[in-house]
């Protein structure tokens, strides 16, 4: 899969630092969650699918670390950065083992699966 980015050489010098440093504490932020645990889901306030997401994963026993990012009236443009490092276009973004698996469906499809559970070594 070629996901269509925008070529740096394409953004202006003068630019190019706003463009990589634009809220880059978040992503931060995920990355090392995802380094240190098994399972990350990163969600919102008032949205119904992280719930979703994270009731899954409590009735298959699967342990997780929850990171929530304010609601649909706040840090939303801290969120599209995620958005745009993940290329996710929703929330809940479910990561297993470092890999990006989706949103609550996915998360579902892949616990019914067994996959998840593969992923994270047979628990």
């Amino acid at each position: 899969m070629t996901r269509k980015l925008l070529p740096e050489e394409r953004i202006h010098p003068t630019i190019r630092d706003k463009v990589s440093d634009s809220h880059r504490d978040i992503v931060e932020e995920v990355e090392a969650a995802i380094a240190k645990h098994d399972v990350v889901v990163v969600g919102m306030k008032q949205n119904p699918y992280p719930r979703r997401a994270r009731k899954a994963l409590k009735a298959k026993g699967v342990e997780f670390h929850y990171l929530e990012y304010g609601s649909y009236l706040n840090t939303w443009r801290r969120r599209t950065a995620l958005k745009m490092w993940t290329g996710w276009p929703t929330f809940p973004m479910v990561f297993v083992k470092g890999v990006l698996i989706g949103g609550a469906d996915n998360l579902e499809q892949q616990l019914e699966s067994g996959e998840v559970q593969k992923l994270i070594g047979g628990r």
